[in-house]
């Protein structure tokens, strides 16, 4: 999928959407408000102490390579999953997901926050529009509102061009050593999207 919240790419798990959310088209479509986090646990807390409501987008933001190494986000999934609603609440994070996520996640959204992606310039309100072809494995996710104005795609990446990155984002101080040599050398050669593994001719001209 593509987008202007993730204009690299990213990763959609289609086959985990609940069926009774897809039309008849195979498509899942949701339009609704962002929930921005920059942990799992600050999403955890969110799901636990109400605060996400049906029609939602979960932003998660800041736990890509540079974040954390890249973690894994079923707790947020599973959590989501016994919410009465949950299957209709969107997941879109610039980590990855476990072999048994379920519900409509978007992964691997890059350029990830931490590198100045849009993904890490979304605000609480922002609105989301998700359209998932769970058929033919392609998609959108687009920031398209604020403030109760909507616009489209081409102008929602504009704003989010012009505004910094969230404050709140920030590495785990208690990334290794070895994993920030990954994401950074990852960085170098082109982010997520220029190749989950690193590509080293990339990086060597780079360093050139």
């Amino acid at each position: 999928p593509r987008g202007n919240i993730f204009p690299e790419g990213a990763v959609i798990k289609s086959t985990a959407t609940d069926p009774s959310v897809v039309d008849d088209a195979g498509v899942f479509r949701l339009e609704g408000p962002a929930r921005v986090y920059t942990s799992e646990k600050g999403a955890i807390a969110a799901i636990k102490d109400g605060k996400i409501k049906e029609g939602d987008v979960m932003i998660l933001t800041g736990i890509g390579p540079m974040g954390t190494g890249m973690e894994e986000t079923y707790q947020v999934t599973s959590a989501l999953k016994y919410l009465p609603f949950g299957k209709r609440v969107a997941l879109i994070t610039d980590a990855r997901f476990s072999g048994v996520s379920t519900g409509a996640c978007i992964g691997h959204a890059g350029p990830e926050g931490l590198a100045g992606g849009p993904i890490g310039k979304l605000r609480d309100d922002d609105v989301i529009r998700i359209a998932i072809d769970c058929h033919a494995n392609t998609g959108s996710a687009d920031f398209v509102g604020e403030g109760g104005r909507e616009f489209n795609a081409e102008e929602g990446a504009a704003i989010l061009a012009a505004r910094p990155s969230r404050a709140d984002m920030a590495p785990n101080p208690q990334l290794p050593d070895d994993t920030r040599l990954w994401a950074a050398l990852q960085r170098l050669s082109g982010g997520t999207w220029g190749g989950c593994v690193y590509d080293v001719d990339a990086i060597l001209e780079a360093l050139g």
